[in-house]
């Protein structure tokens, strides 16, 4: 019998033979252009069942850091010192990575940099004193956004109803509100960690320093969406002011083109791992991990600052059909922290756990009746990927070949 299949994700499941990811997993997309008929690209695998993700972690370890960094020095002083107080950026609300690149830049380059905050849908306590204790650890300036918080809640909702996809907003403006400071104060050079590329997106994109405009810019905003809806309907049908909505809407073209903004990946440069990115965070950024395991997966460190970030991984499972433990994973498996045999049996024991401990705050939050949010959440799951069976919905296929039908 054929399965239907949502998304226009590969109708064949398969599982990396070296990263245990699933080929359902879908590149990043154009926040801004999504809409719940989009069709997702997905990550690549050879003939051999390899994915891309892997190859490019093997041709990382014959990078010749010595060669990026002089790329590094050449960009920085391009920029050192040009554009009075300040000479870069640095996104963040305070994790490991935001930590790792401005410290490194301001200690270890001379760099003057002012971090720019997006904050999280609902900061966790802890993550609130990591935020803190970033800036005061490196004595750094921060502008952080002011939303309407009315017209956060509205589309952070619409974006679960509609796209189920609880962190669209935030990242949203993650991507955006550094592009838009960026101008307004007229320093062009910003500056993200890690490359989300490494994780699976074209691999092309691992050779380029810089992301795509494409992320943050648009000719006409007109045409854009939020969460899956028009501008013209949020205004009219959901009563939201356009001067509230445009904190969420990318910059123009020609904005980016004119005041030359350029978003780099310091993880281009330098040699960057998350674990490593952990343990510099906590000896010069005094961050600290999660006082318990992060629900679905089995580590404590990463994504830890907003309570809508774990309903994110799990919704995430509903759609593509693996979840937070095989991220977490695929990423150490990359890196050579773990073997396959370790990852199968964490990702058999977490990936499919149910992250409870802020639902209740986060479905108040939002105004979701639970009942609700599980009612939304099953139309979202692909047929191809589960089936339900008299005991509930299980997958047909995952990465220890015992799903209902492997």
């Amino acid at each position: 019998m054929k399965l239907k299949v949502f998304y226009g994700l590969p109708p064949k499941i398969l599982f990396c033979k070296k990263t245990l990811m699933s080929n359902q997993r879908p590149l990043s997309a154009i926040e801004f252009n999504h809409r719940i008929t989009s069709k997702k690209e997905t990550i690549k695998f050879d003939k051999n069942g390899i994915s891309d993700s892997w190859h490019y972690s093997r041709k990382k370890k014959k990078i010749n850091w010595k060669d990026r960094e002089k790329e590094l020095l050449k960009l920085l002083d391009r920029h050192r010192g040009k554009y009075g107080k300040y000479d870069c950026i640095v996104p963040g609300s305070g994790g490991k990575d935001s930590v790792m690149a401005s410290h490194i830049l301001k200690f270890e380059y001379g760099m003057n940099p002012i971090t720019v905050t997006w904050p999280p849908i609902l900061y966790t306590d802890y993550g609130y004193k990591n935020f803190k204790n970033w800036l005061s650890s490196g004595n750094l300036d921060n502008i952080t956004a002011k939303r309407d918080e009315h017209t956060m809640k509205v589309l952070t909702k619409l974006s679960i109803t509609n796209l189920l996809h609880p962190f669209q907003t935030f990242i949203l403006g993650q991507k955006i509100f550094s592009a838009k400071i960026s101008s307004k104060l007229n320093i062009p050079l910003v500056f993200y960690g890690e490359n989300e590329a490494e994780h699976g997106n074209n691999v092309e994109d691992n050779k380029k320093p810089s992301r795509s405009p494409k992320y943050f810019s648009n000719n006409n905003n007109a045409d854009l969406l939020l969460a899956g809806v028009s501008i013209n309907r949020l205004i009219n049908d959901y009563n939201l002011k356009i001067k509230h909505l445009e904190d969420f809407l990318p910059l123009k073209n020609n904005e980016i083109k004119e005041k030359k903004i350029e978003q780099h990946y310091l993880g281009y440069y330098k040699e960057w791992t998350p674990q490593e990115a952990f343990y510099y965070a906590v000896q010069k950024g005094n961050f600290r991990p999660r006082p318990f395991r992060t629900e679905g997966t089995y580590s404590k460190y990463n994504s830890i600052d907003d309570k809508i970030d774990d309903l994110h991984y799990w919704t995430g499972l509903i759609k593509f059909g693996y979840g937070r433990a095989t991220c977490d994973v695929s990423q150490e498996l990359r890196n050579d922290h773990l073997t396959i045999k370790e990852g199968r049996a964490l990702i058999e024991k977490y990936d499919l756990e149910f992250p409870k401990r802020y639902f209740d705050e986060v479905m108040e939050y939002l105004r979701i009746k639970k009942k609700d949010f599980f009612k939304i959440c099953n139309k979202f799951r692909s047929p191809h990927i589960w089936k339900k069976t008299s005991s509930g919905w299980k997958l047909r296929h995952n990465c220890n070949y015992n799903g209902t039908d492997d």
